[in-house]
């Protein structure tokens, strides 16, 4: 069974800084886009970062950019989604995912709502 947990959510004043977490089981790790999507109040969910568990390379959406940072440990079988600078504007729940990477296919392409398998979520609240 395939599993993702995310963890690290919470209420945070503006300007302050949240890791999120998400344990993958169930899934080849090393083989998968893992990528953090959000959803805000009456809004459609967006895409905010993803990782290729592969090579390590990423891809970023312009709101995240330079606040946002996402890292993998493949010992461990988990993403991780450091956000600092946090606005309200960023209060939402925030979902992890994961697909499997074809040989050749960018992270940029994968990172979108096609994605195999999703978490519950984790709600991040900023004052």
């Amino acid at each position: 069974e395939v599993q993702l947990v995310e963890s690290g959510g919470g209420l945070v004043q503006a300007g302050g800084s949240l890791r999120l977490s998400c344990a993958a089981s169930g899934i080849t790790f090393d083989e998968n886009v893992i990528g953090w999507f959000r959803q805000a109040p009456g809004k459609e969910r967006e895409s905010i970062s993803c990782i290729s568990s592969r090579d390590g390379t990423t891809w970023t959406a312009d709101s995240a950019k330079g606040r946002f940072t996402i890292s993998r440990d493949n010992a461990k079988n988990t993403v991780y989604l450091q956000m600092n600078s946090l606005k309200s504007e960023d209060t939402a729940v925030y979902y992890c995912a994961a697909v499997l990477q074809p040989e050749g296919v960018t992270v940029a392409t994968m990172c979108g709502e096609d994605m195999d398998y999703w978490g519950k979520g984790t709600l991040v609240t900023t004052l």
